[in-house]
């Protein structure tokens, strides 16, 4: 009886990834079985795919798990280019077990990482033990990150990149700045707009397949329209064949957002900015944080933005308390001038309903027109 009490203690003791380290193999999901001799890398993609997971998304999560795939345990060979590729999801889910001590390995080479990167890899590496159907050990938990406002350029900075851009050489410089600081278009999908998404009459563009695989309507204002309207002699002297891009570089092909970085390091160059102040994303957070300080609603920038929560607009849009301070008392000054605008109104139809008129005949009851 003795016996079987502590027969029962030690089990309730593991837990569900402790149990399988006495394992000789590990067992797959239900999802899984089926895949589990073929290579996990293209299994793994797919399931990305799957997931709606964006380009950038799926190329970090390559990225930051191939140091973890090939980190090594003692007595393991290293891991060559072959042996990775080929590796089965069977294979992959023994190599990954989340106790044996490669996953303690890997964080501890991450320890010089910025939090937000180290956090980055975390959730590449947690959602690659979910798919395998491993459970997350709890002592890994995320960097604590500091609550850092988003970068901007101040009104000086915008107008001296917003003039760098308009003398620039390179011809593709006004219309990018202009487009991605009018619209808030990420670099990715500005990059990947084609003329025919673009709708002139409207003052509109389409955006595909954006973030998450999002479609979203996008605004021009008139000077987006206006470079828009010059650019487009441009483009057609550039293309070559049946290429729709809408942004060609000088080759004549789509331009790319290595291309569109390199573009910002010049233009930061000419406004006389710091090196790595100019960016395409500081360019966005300049478009959203101009509207919610012009007194745009939340719910508004986040569909302009595209994102799918907004929570993660009031994150992106985190501002100073003096900039809630102006834009809360710039909407009580706008609701105060309204209600008196109301009011004396008001007073004015009543005044004309019994102010008395007179004529060559006396006083008479004037009425209303």
């Amino acid at each position: 009886m003795e016996k079987r009490r502590t027969e029962l203690r030690q089990r309730k003791a593991l837990r569900p990834s402790q149990s399988r380290l006495d394992a000789s193999s590990v067992d797959l999901p239900p999802r899984l079985v089926h895949l589990a001799d073929l290579p996990w890398v293209t299994c793994y993609r797919q399931a990305l795919r799957a997931e709606n997971k964006s380009k950038n998304t799926q190329k970090s999560y390559a990225s930051g798990l191939r140091a973890l795939v090939e980190t090594t345990l003692p007595g393991e060979q290293v891991l060559d280019q072959t042996a990775y590729d080929t590796m089965s999801v069977t294979e992959l889910a023994d190599r990954m077990e989340p106790l044996n001590g490669r996953l303690d390995r890997w964080t501890f080479s991450l320890s010089e990482l910025r939090p937000t990167t180290y956090n980055a890899r975390l959730a590449a590496a947690r959602h690659l033990l979910k798919w395998l159907g491993h459970r997350w050990p709890d002592h890994l938990v995320r960097a604590r990150t500091g609550r850092r406002l988003p970068r901007t350029l101040t009104r000086r900075e915008m107008s001296m990149v917003l003039e760098a851009s308009a003398i620039s050489e390179n011809p593709v410089a006004s219309i990018v700045v202009t487009m991605m600081l009018d619209t808030g278009l990420r670099v990715s999908e500005v990059c990947n707009l084609d003329i025919n998404d673009i709708d002139l009459e409207d003052g509109s563009a389409r955006v595909f397949g954006g973030k998450g695989d999002k479609d979203r309507l996008v605004l021009f204002t008139r000077r987006t329209l206006e470079r828009i309207h010059a650019w487009i002699p441009v483009r057609e002297a550039r293309r070559k064949g049946d290429d729709y891009a809408f942004l060609l570089n000088s080759a004549g092909r789509r331009l790319q957002p290595r291309g569109v970085q390199r573009l910002m390091d010049d233009l930061a160059v000419d406004a006389a900015l710091p090196k790595g102040k100019l960016t395409p994303h500081v360019l966005r957070h300049n478009f959203a944080t101009g509207l919610l300080e012009r007194g745009a609603d939340l719910v508004t920038i986040q569909r302009l933005l595209g994102h799918s929560s907004i929570a993660t607009t009031r994150v992106y849009l985190e501002i100073s308390d003096q900039t809630l301070r102006e834009v809360y008392h710039r909407a009580q000054a706008t609701r105060e001038t309204l209600e008196a605008a109301a009011e004396a109104s008001e007073n004015v139809h009543a005044v004309e309903e019994v102010t008395p008129s007179t004529s060559a005949y006396g006083v008479e009851e004037s009425h209303s027109l």
